[in-house]
């Protein structure tokens, strides 16, 4: 009888001490709930052509299927430097796991958006400005009339200081680390994630239009949507390295141009976005 208590007392110990054992070896990239990330990077875009109205007192016409592009940096140091960090294409974000696999985030994507300018394209519509105006030179009616851009006295137009979609996500996060053979996931480990957002436009744009003073403050503009996929990388539990893919649709209804407020301008269009972020991810 004491053998066979002998026997149990010890048994019983070593299971207490292997369960004692896995509990100590879990590792901390195990789970995700209740940790905090943060990132912050650089990107590259591209835009559809897009249908820009422009209306005012004295005009309203539609340019058709104008083309533009994103005005990139490159790799350079005003990435991180606080003073010029909304020089450049920018991406920052802040998250927080809800679970193992979801985050909640909220975003800014300081894009940039520049018409190109050396590009002929129809205009439909009509100028009436009064005479001695400086856009007074492009007065008439346009019927689907192709108008050479190249000529900077009818119209400058960017949102360079920035095309900012500020929106919140939901993403999914899985690790697949098993398929590069990685065991030690606190040392390394590959996450794969997909996400939707939603938000609003705050672009600053920058618009030369028949000569009037531009309006170049920040304003809400109109709304915007996105899906995207990624790949991140993380290093010793708590930095990151993480790639996206985004695309989107961008609905500005109500775009300042100028200093009056009876001028505006509209526009629809779809973008891609190619993401380079770094981060850091904790639990407070």
């Amino acid at each position: 009888m004491k053998t066979k208590f002998l026997f149990f007392i010890l048994f019983g110990f070593s299971l207490n001490s292997l369960a004692q054992e896995e509990i100590k070896v879990e590792k901390y990239t195990a789970h995700n709930k209740g940790k905090f990330f943060v990132s912050w990077g650089g990107n590259r875009e591209s835009y559809t052509k897009s249908d820009v109205t422009f209306t005012g007192k004295d005009y309203n016409f539609t340019i058709d299927n104008m083309a533009a592009r994103d005005k990139p940096k490159g790799w350079h140091v005003d990435y991180i430097n606080p003073m010029r960090m909304t020089i450049p294409q920018t991406n920052f974000r802040l998250g927080y796991f809800v679970s193992d696999h979801y985050s909640v985030t909220v975003g800014v994507d300081h894009m940039k958006y520049v018409m190109t300018q050396n590009q002929i394209a129809n205009v439909t519509g009509s100028i009436n400005l009064p005479i001695g105006d400086a856009g007074a030179i492009h007065n008439g009616i346009y019927n689907n009339t192709p108008v050479n851009f190249a000529d900077e006295t009818f119209l400058i137009y960017e949102h360079t200081d920035g095309l900012n979609y500020v929106n919140t996500e939901i993403s999914r996060h899985d690790d697949i680390s098993s398929l590069f053979r990685i065991t030690n996931t606190d040392k390394i480990q590959v996450n794969l994630t997909e996400g939707v957002g939603v938000g609003v436009l705050y672009p600053k744009t920058n618009t030369t239009l028949l000569g009037k003073s531009r309006h170049d403050e920040f304003h809400v503009s109109g709304y915007g949507t996105s899906v995207k996929a990624g790949l991140n990388i993380t290093f010793f539990k708590h930095f990151y390295i993480q790639g996206e893919l985004k695309g989107g649709y961008i609905n500005m209804q109500d775009i300042r141009t100028t200093q009056s407020n009876e001028d505006k301008a509209s526009q629809d269009f779809f973008f891609f976005q190619r993401i380079i972020a770094f981060g850091g991810i904790f639990k407070i």
